[in-house]
């Protein structure tokens, strides 16, 4: 103890606080040591203060047992004995005295320790801050620079909004100190006085001297300059966009082990810096491709290099470099790599790891749900994991990853999860999860209703009220639309009943409000549908449970849910046509109640059941909650009241002179000079279906009669049907999404892929190609976001049953992500039968026209060969995927073809010959050799010279051109110049082109119709300045696109040169617009 210079009581004090068994026997041990501490204070006399100023009678020497004042060391350790009182949670106030006593030492432990415990005792508004302002500004200024470092920390702990303008401008100049431990606390205590008053510090003043520190000299000045330019930058990101190259430079020096070696941390250059510059360019590349490539070919680099290290300093940079890469613009190469450090997190034995991965995988599965399919055995596995963390890190995985396909597998494992956890937060997050999703991603109503049920009886007390009005208003309202077929919505209703018949039979002895007050309503309003018990039974059980006089049963019991209760019986009663004895006794004995509204309910009730028993049909209608209530605005039924009274003599009533409020309605309505003011009139009810939603693309590529049946393909998704596309639920964007758009249908809608034995070998394209580099741009239809060329999977070994087992259950729980996992089965009742359309026919089914012809000539029979060798089906000169839709080619030949054989060709003439006699049959002559081995082989299918192939540039195509964006073609934006100019700055992704010379778009007119023909719609034309703008959606208006448009004739005045540029909500929207648009203009 000698060593750490402390007296012996505070060491006994410490060793007993520590040997503690209960909080009570600590207790006792701080109030005696508060008693010691205030007799050591009282021991200081207030003439002590005095004797001590310089000056003062008897030289400041102190008498008696003033130690504290005259011996700073024990001063020093009667402060941290305070702060350990106040630390568990006693009152220190007495010494919050000495501490600012102490604060104004000249020795700069004693003052240190002094502005420590200010610091941390001292509440905002305390008194003694404005004490210690004045020692603060002689600090800042002071020659020592330990003093200047004690008074910048306290500066950011103790003052407060209205002291800002005190000690701003000596912070401001210490910027600029000679030693670079006080600049580097200068900038962070800059930072904390714009914190605390904007006004005082302006944001601009910040940001200059932000930037220039960032350059200083020293790499210490530089890290703490790191911290606060992403406070700034999550705030306002425009001023520090030019940063990205400065940040590059610097991250790519710490990489090369450019800074000091005491940076080092285990053999890490600077971790916690590059860290920090990763999280800032994270901020930066946000919904910007032109920062984001500049930062692609640095991220790789770090990532590689921590990768390589393999510690858990590197981990972490790991870490923040895939959070970094799944925010910025995608780049696939840099995804690839992200998924397989993914992949080393989930495969390792260390816990932290893994929930790094699973942390990871939930942020690129927001975006990139394809990733996720890869380690579905690792999720699983986390899912089985006894570690709480990990589990509830894993659930929120599994929430994030939900669509429509896996939401019944996710729900019930939410659900299992939910009964056995204890922690009332995790159930609180689960039960909010499980609603989101339930309303979201439901396959149909009957299930929402079992869903929601089932979470009412596990954690009802936790459930918003509004889900249950929800769930009441599904079962009155149905499915909503007035075209349904009603047989639909009262199987709902039946099943709602049959379901909470079955619960009030079999009846826990602990229900939640919610769930009783559900069941109330339900059988109250539908009780007569149930077939699985009669109504008079149903009444029973209700009483029963009415006058159980268990609380709890009756979920808790209150005034609110037993007026349900009630309400429910007489309901029932009406609709049963008599009362039985176990409700007439319910309603006799709540009508003695202390409740007034069930006394006065069971009252009346009882009236009408013994007077007019005819009327409980009008009172208790069926099937009559949402029907609309007649309001008689004007009170008409009193007039004859009214009239009565004012011929008794009773005075008329006259509206109020100074009553303002309302001047402006005359009759009930508003009146002429106010009328036009505000539009009451509520809104026409919309014709068009808007809102598809972001989750259009998340159904399984492989779905098929088999797969589930409540849950239909998007379009361009790759399935057989097109015409059974129905939209989803809209999602707001505070929600977490994830994209599965198929975008590789850039110029229309893809041919459905060949069987696997006869895929052919790929073509590499630039949207399919490998490696492009980090500082390659990305192409304009990502397909995907890194998606590679099918490789052939291995022969799969031998499994046990448990492997087996986790795999169906990744199977369920990743259906609509991977591509090689099928959903689970629907249930049984849900069956929704298969819809034929034009595009899900099969090529043998349709014939094939090579080209609309006015008036085809007389067929031509080629012999048949002596031998046809059997082959498949096979089209060489496919042109399903140029320009317009050629619709679905099939053909009616058999199944053998002669690929050497002519193929008959339907030619095209003027007009149709006159019949004349047949002459005699010529003798056969040999046909000449043709100089086109494709006619010889039948492969041209009709396109002859006469008949050239299509192509971009010719009219007739552009004619027929409609943008398709996921196979889908985008529908015109229809919108006012305003409104163009308001969605002008809120859409994030840009996309600039240009065309040097054109002749189809050489003036304004020939550009916007080009653009109407692409399916875009026509805003404006400003002939003056030769500019239009245009406007299209896609995904039900979800994705909005906005073109602008300017045309500059070229010298000669046959062609110009037209600068497109092309905003867009969805970047990959924009990208291939931008890229369609450009191919037509050229």
């Amino acid at each position: 103890m000698s060593g750490m210079h402390l007296s012996r009581e505070f060491f006994e004090l410490i060793k007993s606080i520590g040997e503690s068994k209960s909080k009570q026997e600590e207790d006792r041990i701080i109030i005696n040591e508060i008693a010691v501490l205030k007799k050591k204070l009282e021991n200081d006399k207030p003439g002590s203060i005095t004797t001590s100023i310089p000056g003062a009678p008897g030289g400041g020497v102190a008498t008696g047992g003033n130690t504290l004042t005259t011996n700073k060391k024990k001063a020093r350790e009667f402060l941290v004995r305070v702060l350990y009182v106040e630390m568990l949670g006693h009152d220190g106030s007495f010494g919050y005295i000495k501490a600012v006593e102490l604060a104004a030492s000249q020795s700069i432990v004693h003052k240190r320790t002094g502005y420590m415990v200010c610091a941390c005792c001292l509440s905002p508004d305390h008194p003694f801050r404005f004490m210690l302002v004045n020692q603060m500004q002689r600090d800042l200024v002071s020659s020592n620079l330990l003093e200047s470092c004690g008074a910048l920390i306290a500066v950011t702990n103790l003052i407060t909004p209205d002291l800002v303008g005190t000690v701003s401008s000596q912070v401001i100049g210490l910027l600029d100190h000679s030693a670079e431990t006080v600049r580097k606390k200068a900038i962070v205590a800059l930072h904390r006085l714009h914190q605390l008053s904007p006004d005082a510090v302006p944001q601009q003043e910040v940001i200059e001297k932000t930037r220039k520190m960032l350059c200083d000299r020293d790499p210490a000045v530089m890290g703490s300059t790191l911290n606060v330019i992403e406070a700034l930058a999550r705030v306002n990101v425009q001023p520090f966009k030019d940063l990205v190259p400065s940040l590059i430079s610097i991250l790519k020096q710490i990489c090369e082990r450019r800074l000091p070696s005491e940076y080092d941390y285990h053999r890490i250059p600077a971790p916690w810096m590059q860290m920090k510059i990763v999280r800032i360019l994270s901020v930066i590349g946000k919904n910007d491709i032109q920062a984001s490539e500049g930062m692609y070919e640095i991220l790789g680099d770090c990532l590689r290099k921590a990768e390589e290290a393999g510690i858990n300093a590197s981990n972490a940079i790991v870490y923040e470099c895939i959070r970094c890469i799944t925010v910025i613009y995608p780049n696939p190469v840099l995804l690839d790599a992200a998924g397989n450090s993914i992949s080393r997190f989930l495969s390792s034995r260390s816990q932290n790891l893994r929930y790094l991965g699973v942390t990871g995988l939930a942020s690129i599965v927001e975006r990139h749900p394809k990733y996720a399919a890869d380690h579905q055995l690792a999720v699983i596995e986390c899912l089985e994991d006894k570690d709480d963390t990990l589990l509830r890190k894993t659930l929120d995985l599994l929430y994030r990853m939900t669509n429509p396909v896996n939401v019944e597998f996710i729900t019930d494992r939410l659900l299992h999860f939910l009964r056995g956890s204890t922690d009332p937060y995790l159930k609180k997050d689960l039960t909010g999860k499980i609603c989101t999703i339930a309303e979201r991603y439901a396959p149909n109503n009957g299930w929402y209703v079992r869903t929601v049920t089932e979470l009412f009886k596990i954690a009802g007390d936790l459930v918003d009220p509004a889900v249950a009005t929800n769930l009441m208003s599904l079962v009155a309202e149905g499915t909503g639309n007035e075209d349904a077929d009603d047989e639909a919505d009262m199987l709902l209703r039946k099943q709602a009943v049959e379901l909470y018949v079955t619960l009030l039979a079999s009846a826990p002895n602990r229900m939640n409000r919610v769930l009783v007050e559900t069941l109330a309503w339900v059988l109250g309003e539908y009780g007569y549908l149930s077939s699985i018990m009669p109504l008079d039974a149903i009444i029973d059980g209700m009483c029963k449970l009415l006058q159980s006089g268990n609380t709890a049963k009756l979920g808790g019991g209150a005034p609110s849910t037993r007026r349900l209760i009630l309400s429910a019986i007489m309901k029932m009663v009406s609709q049963y046509g008599n009362c039985p004895a176990a409700a007439a006794k319910v309603i006799d004995d709540y009508t003695k109640s202390s409740d007034p509204d069930a006394q006065k309910r069971c009252l009346e009730f009882q009236t009408l059941l013994t007077t007019a028993p005819h009327m409980l049909g009008e009172v208790f209608p069926v099937d009559a909650s949402l029907e609309d209530v007649d309001v008689d605005e004007n009170l008409s039924f009193l007039n004859g009241l009214v009239s009565e009274a004012i011929s008794s003599g009773a005075r008329p009533y006259q509206r109020p002179e100074d009553d303002d409020d309302d001047d402006m309605y005359v009759g009930g309505s508003l009146s002429s000079e106010t009328a036009s003011t505000f539009k009451v009139t509520p809104y026409e009810k919309p014709t068009t279906t808007y809102g598809q939603g972001r989750m259009a693309g998340m159904g399984s590529t492989n779905m098929g009669p088999g797969g589930n049946a409540n849950v239909t393909l998007p379009p361009g998704s790759g399935g057989t049907s097109q015409a059974a596309v129905t939209p989803s639920l809209p999602i707001t964007p505070a929600q977490p999404q994830l994209m599965m758009r198929n975008v590789a249908n850039v110029w229309g809608k893809q041919q459905p892929p060949p069987p696997p034995a006869s895929t052919p070998a790929p073509v590499s394209t630039p949207a399919s190609s490998g490696y492009r580099g980090f500082g390659a741009p990305a192409p304009s239809s990502y397909g995907g976001f890194g998606a590679s060329s099918p490789v052939p999977a291995p022969a799969a070994p031998v499994k046990t049953a448990e492997q087996l087992e986790k795999e169906r259950l990744a199977a369920a729980l990743f259906g609509g992500i991977s591509t090689t996992s099928q959903p689970p089965p629907p249930p049984p009742a849900a069956v929704t039968p298969q819809i034929l359309t034009a595009a899900s026919i099969t090529p043998a089914a349709t014939p094939v026209v090579a080209a609309p012809i006015s008036a085809p000539a007389p067929p031509v029979t080629a012999p048949a060969p002596a031998a046809a060798a059997p082959a498949p089906e096979i089209d060489l000169l496919d042109m399903g995927s140029w320009g317009a839709d050629p619709g679905p080619v099939a053909t009616a030949a058999p199944s053998t073809l002669d690929m050497l054989a002519p193929t008959p060709l339907i030619q095209e003439t003027v007009a149709a010959p006159p019949p004349a006699a047949p002459p005699a049959p010529p003798a056969p002559v040999p046909a000449p050799a043709s100089v086109d081995p494709f006619a010889d082989a039948g492969l041209l299918d009709g396109y002859t010279e006469s008949a050239p192939l299509p192509s971009f540039g010719s009219s007739d195509t552009l004619g027929s051109a409609k943008f398709e964006f996921g196979g889908v073609a985008v529908a015109p934006l229809v919108i006012t110049t305003p409104q163009f100019g308001e969605r002008w700055g809120r859409c994030p992704a840009t996309h600039p082109v240009n065309v040097p010379s054109s002749s189809s778009a050489s003036t304004l007119s020939k550009f916007m119709a080009l653009c109407e023909r692409a399916g875009l719609h026509k805003v404006e034309e400003i002939p003056a300045t030769n500019e239009g703008i245009a406007a299209c959606m896609a995904d039900g208006g979800s994705a909005v696109a906005l073109v602008h448009g300017k045309v500059s004739p070229l010298p000669g005045g046959q062609q110009s040169r037209v600068d497109i540029t092309v905003k867009s909500t969805d970047a990959q929207l924009g990208g291939t617009l931008a890229m369609y648009l450009q191919n037509m203009i050229r």
